[in-house]
């Protein structure tokens, strides 16, 4: 992995490569969606909440090469927290990069926007997922069982969190 990784703002030229990630079924199970999103609907989407002050959404990047797309969702300013999520392109998987990203995502969302909590939902059988998770410091928070429908059956999902201080003691 080189050490030129980085998250950079998502912009419009970026939407193709999110079309790919969205339109990928092995992607899209693991964010509890269809896998079923046009270009027009991604653009429209684009164009309605790039400005939008309760998400931050980046493109994670090796030089010029798209590697994934990190996001911060609902964003609540009072309450100070927020929903991580992530996706790594296929190509680009196994190679050390979902962690780089989280870590780098963690450090903005603390020191950055002084979050107090960031908190994510990831699938009991995404073990790969989960451990990074808790390799770079969230802890389960609670069970939701069967509660997402993914290729017929009904799935566990798990709920993590990192609190500031935790982020911090760790540092």
């Amino acid at each position: 992995m080189a050490n030129d990784i980085l998250l950079r703002t998502l912009e419009k030229d970026d939407l193709l490569f999110l079309h790919k990630l969205f339109n990928n079924p092995d992607i899209m199970n693991y964010w509890f969606s269809e896998s079923y999103m046009s270009m027009e609907h991604l653009k429209d989407s684009y164009d309605k909440n790039k400005d939008n002050p309760r998400n931050r959404e980046f493109i994670l990047t090796d030089g010029d090469q798209r590697l994934g797309f990190v996001g911060l969702f609902d964003i609540e300013q009072r309450h100070r927290n927020a929903e991580f999520a992530i996706m790594i392109d296929p190509v680009h998987q196994g190679k050390g990069y979902a962690a780089a990203a989280t870590k780098l995502t963690i450090d903005y969302a603390f020191s950055v926007l002084n979050l107090h909590k960031l908190y994510l939902i990831v699938a009991r059988a995404n073990e790969k997922a989960k451990h990074i998770y808790e390799k770079v410091g969230f802890q389960v928070e609670g069970v939701m069982n069967e509660h997402f429908f993914i290729n017929g059956e009904y799935h566990d999902a798990v709920t993590m969190c990192m609190f500031q201080r935790d982020y911090w003691r760790l540092s």
